[in-house]
């Protein structure tokens, strides 16, 4: 493969991932569940997340096919559960106790939901398990890995400086960004829901 195709795949890479995590989208959800953290741990968290996320990733794009396999799983039941997961998390949000998740450890906030299932959810899963599929040899590979890692750089650079956005917007600016996400939570999951179950009428009909 000519440096022009490695170009295109990495392109490629790029413009999917992105309209999947949508990093613009994240702002108001990260906002929403890490207003009441002091800017220091909003820092930590973002970076958390995106690394919990880039880690994820990368272990399906080496041995997403083995683990799902393995498990006997479909990617519409993990799209289904990951719906599943990401509404339980809206409802907390829309029914403001938002609070509870952020109080456990800044961990648990940056694996559920941010890193998992809203960066690293399935569609990017199994966007990441197509590519690898169709990558040909070590050089594809490397061009898919260096898509990704631009992706996260990106999604990070929004999260952190919604930081600053955070000070500006003041405590009634982040009450509203909090129901903004849990609205958009909960539409995310249901998409993701409704899509695993057209799968499954397509699989099983």
């Amino acid at each position: 493969m000519n440096t022009l195709e490695l170009a295109t795949l990495f392109t490629s890479v790029v413009v999917t991932f992105f309209v999947i995590m949508d990093p613009l989208g994240t702002v108001p959800i990260f906002i929403g569940l890490t207003g009441n953290e002091t800017e220091k741990k909003q820092k930590r968290l973002a970076l958390q997340a995106v690394s919990i996320s880039f880690l994820v990733i990368i272990i399906f794009a080496l041995f997403g096919n083995q683990i799902l396999g393995f498990l006997d799983i479909s990617l519409p039941s993990l799209q289904a559960s990951g719906g599943l997961l990401l509404l339980l998390v809206a409802l907390e949000l829309l029914t403001g106790k938002d609070a509870e998740p952020s109080k456990t450890s800044d961990v648990s906030v940056a694996l559920v939901p941010l890193g998992t299932p809203l960066l690293a959810g399935p569609g990017a899963i199994a966007a990441t398990i197509i590519f690898v599929r169709q990558s040909e040899n070590s050089y594809d590979f490397t061009a898919i890995v260096l898509g990704l890692i631009f992706v996260h750089l990106v999604l990070y650079a929004f999260m952190r400086f919604s930081v600053p956005l955070m000070k500006f917007i003041g405590t009634g600016g982040i009450t509203v960004a909090t129901k903004l996400a849990g609205l958009l939570l909960a539409a995310i999951a249901v998409q993701m829901m409704v899509g695993a179950i057209a799968e499954f009428v397509k699989i099983y009909s």
